[in-house]
């Protein structure tokens, strides 16, 4: 099974390479938050913001794929994690709730998006005005990661293409051993 395959995500180097909790840490999520995971495979990311969004907030998981969604609502069942919502996308709309989300997360996902813009369009719309898009993305920048180049993305890659859709890439923090954390707010239309 290649990159997104379950046995990927689940993998247990994973915990090392990339350090998923130091990245949520970054993102300062608290309870009562209503965040989402798109792209959100089994629910690696989704149970762990789930438990920092506690029970007064909400994970929206979205999946194009049923069966991912499936093994999520198990996975989340077996954590006794009730603020999950499994939420069945398609390639052009992760079908959020509008104007709801504080923050939306892609975890290695942009980059297999079939029609970004749309997606893009998509996530805004769900974004409260002050809510946040952030991007996990291996480094391209990083020769020496040994992930294949298209499953990279470079800092100015992400600028070019999701500014374009009324974003603003307001944050790039790198602490993580291999990915960039690229954070984005929704651009102020020009008066």
């Amino acid at each position: 099974m290649g990159v997104g395959g379950a046995d990927w995500l689940d993998r247990s180097e994973r915990e090392s390479e990339e350090n998923p909790d130091g990245a949520l840490d970054a993102l300062q999520l608290k309870p009562g938050m209503a965040v989402g995971d798109v792209g959100a495979g089994t629910g690696y990311m989704s149970l762990k913001m789930a438990r920092r969004v506690g029970p007064s907030g909400k994970v929206y998981a979205e999946d194009v794929q049923p069966e991912m969604l499936r093994r999520l609502r198990r996975n989340a069942a077996e954590a006794k994690l009730a603020n999950v919502q499994t939420v069945l996308g398609s390639e052009a709309d992760p079908k959020l709730p509008a104007n709801t989300l504080d923050l939306i997360l892609l975890v290695d996902v942009y980059h297999e998006f079939s029609q970004p813009q749309k997606m893009l369009r998509k996530m805004r719309e769900a974004l409260k005005d002050n809510g946040r898009l952030v991007l996990l993305e291996y480094r391209k920048e990083d020769s020496s990661i040994p992930i294949r180049p298209e499953h990279k993305m470079s800092v100015q890659e992400v600028k070019l293409e999701v500014e374009a859709e009324g974003f603003h890439l307001s944050q790039v923090i790198e602490t993580l051993p291999r990915q960039h954390i690229l954070i984005l707010t929704k651009a102020t239309p020009a008066p």
